[in-house]
């Protein structure tokens, strides 16, 4: 962050106020208003801090307009086209591409601690067997801290880094176990000689009484949805993480209150929205009524896994995951599957319609990411855990940029209060 020696004037009451201007090395110019209230005693208002920078940061960086998303520098298309996860997982943790050498130490790291504490089994079969997924990930997550006491000291580098390294690698394990459990099968236990996504899929998938072959087509679709959804900036559940975590708090309990932020349908839970709102349309006949329905301010309808609070354009992610979209559905020959045929129909009418391209109502990577799912034989409950998986690495290496940083503050926003001002007390009798 660079100061650019120019500021900008604010006048309050007949009094001049200079607030520094700083340029990002991407993105629009910043005015530093930290200490407004100190020098000018007011506060600014933005709720959803749509205007507002909590924090500067040189992991991701998004340009809506352009629909740009870059990780360190490099271009999500070309990660996700050229890379694989742990490569990127790699990237975002320490800020360059590995080299070979390197790349294969951290795959290793992350191999040998996909394993859960043996003791933790317990705690699945404390919930209730209809639990939703996410409700487990959030209370096992949170319970890691309890098994691991030697990777929670915030203060110490070489105990974030092997807290790391285990939430990278454990976060698919316990994904697969709280689907495993909700559906009443054994669990299965990874394994050292597969990759990452198709362990996963083998521990969502396999069954002990017979061998599960991983098709690499659905590894390399299951390894994009996690690169592409790594890490996206300064959403909702990174900044619970990042707020989580200036009190403190340990780095297993942050993600897990960054898990249950994610849980929420404007979040995580987008793509389940979309793949639902697809099965309530129902039928391909049955779409334009749906756009019109999309179209009239006064219907509360809104099509799901169209539009983004980001990007103005094409969802960069989206692309890419398109084509992965077409390949499973080729390769599992389920053209014909209801759902999916008002996902491609509907997709073909949305772009061909005025009103969605002048608005650039375009699909995001929700709407492609459920239809793969689904193909996949993953239930509408795991596409938010699945999520969680992906994003765990966008949040760790946001959180240890975040406890590196010299400017850590506890997180403290203020308020526009709006209440009852200072009045006494009044007996219940005389009320």
């Amino acid at each position: 962050m660079a100061d650019t020696g120019k500021t900008a004037k604010l006048e309050i009451e007949g009094e001049t106020y200079d607030l520094p201007i700083f340029a990002p090395t991407a993105g629009p110019n910043v005015i530093d208003i930290r200490k407004l209230y100190s020098t000018a005693g007011v506060f600014t208002y933005d709720p959803g801090f749509t205007s507002t920078a909590s924090c500067d940061s040189t992991i991701t960086f998004i340009d809506g307009e352009k629909g740009e998303l870059l990780h360190r520098g490099y271009p999500i298309d070309q990660l996700a086209e050229k890379s694989h996860f742990l490569e990127v997982c790699y990237l975002l943790l320490y800020g360059d591409l590995p080299s070979a050498a390197q790349l294969e130490d951290f795959e290793e790291r992350v191999t040998k601690h996909t394993m859960l504490h043996e003791q933790m089994h317990f705690l699945f079969r404390g919930f209730r067997r209809d639990a939703h997924p996410m409700a487990i990930m959030v209370g096992v997550v949170g319970a890691l801290s309890a098994f691991y006491h030697d990777s929670t000291d915030i203060n110490d580098p070489w105990q974030r880094e092997v807290a790391s390294i285990r939430m990278i690698a454990k976060m698919p394990t316990i994904a697969s176990m709280a689907y495993k459990y909700t559906i009443g099968q054994p669990f299965v236990y990874p394994r050292n000689d597969i990759d990452y996504a198709s362990n996963f899929l083998r521990m969502c998938f396999a069954v002990p009484a017979e061998d599960y072959e991983v098709n690499p087509i659905l590894s390399r679709a299951m390894d994009r949805i996690f690169t592409l959804h790594a890490d996206h900036e300064q959403n909702a559940s990174t900044s619970t993480v990042r707020l989580a975590s200036s009190s403190g708090a340990n780095p297993f309990a942050c993600i897990a209150a960054g898990i249950a932020c994610l849980w929420g349908p404007a979040h995580g839970g987008a793509n389940q929205a979309c793949l639902e709102m697809l099965q309530e349309i129902g039928t391909v006949d049955q779409i334009p009524e749906y756009i019109a329905r999309a179209k009239d301010k006064n219907d509360p309808f809104r099509l799901m896994g169209f539009g983004h609070r980001v990007y103005k354009n094409f969802d960069p992610r989206a692309k890419v995951l398109k084509q992965s979209a077409d390949e499973v559905l080729e390769l599992l020959g389920i053209e014909d599957n209801p759902t999916l045929q008002v996902a491609k129909e509907l997709e073909k009418q949305a772009l061909a319609d005025e009103y969605f391209v002048e608005k650039k109502l375009f699909p995001n990577v929700d709407f492609y990411s459920g239809i793969i799912l689904e193909a996949m034989g993953f239930p509408t409950s795991m596409f938010t855990p699945i999520f969680a998986v992906s994003r765990t690495i966008g949040w760790i290496s946001q959180w240890k940029e975040m406890i590196a940083d010299p400017q850590l503050k506890i997180g403290r926003p203020r308020q526009l209060y709006l209440g009852e001002t200072k009045r006494d007390y009044v007996d219940v009798e005389n009320r």
